[in-house]
């Protein structure tokens, strides 16, 4: 894990936001860096290789893939985790609750129980 996988998932584990995350999960051909099976939801922790041209065509191939199994997908890049683990947090709890009113099977956020994509954001 990059240095900002690991700052997010220290507050990711044990259910800190309400939900299981799981960490280096694979879906099909792909391995996600975050994924929580309730809510269908990935997330995505960009280096700069993803600003590459080529990594930004495969980046829009496997988005495409994991789309059509209906994922959901939020990407930030690694600065925002650094420098900003807040402001992340509080754009992605905000992802979730939007998550969580159109799944409504799914438990509220911040209880302990198990269980339109969004691309590139910029906190």
């Amino acid at each position: 894990m990059t240095n900002a996988e690991i700052v997010l998932w220290l507050k990711l584990k044990g259910k800190q936001l309400g939900y299981k995350f799981r960490r280096q999960h694979g879906i099909g051909k792909y391995i996600v860096d975050f994924y929580c099976a309730e809510l269908k939801l990935i997330i995505e922790i960009d280096g700069d290789v993803h600003a590459l041209d080529k990594q930004t065509q495969l980046d829009e191939e496997r988005q495409k893939y994991l789309e059509s199994l209906h994922y959901k997908v939020i990407r930030y890049n690694n600065n925002d985790i650094l420098t900003n683990i807040n402001g992340a947090l509080d754009d992605l709890i905000s992802c979730m609750e939007t998550l969580k009113t159109a799944n409504p099977s799914a438990p509220p956020l911040g209880q302990e129980e198990e269980g339109s994509i969004i691309i590139n954001r910029q906190i």
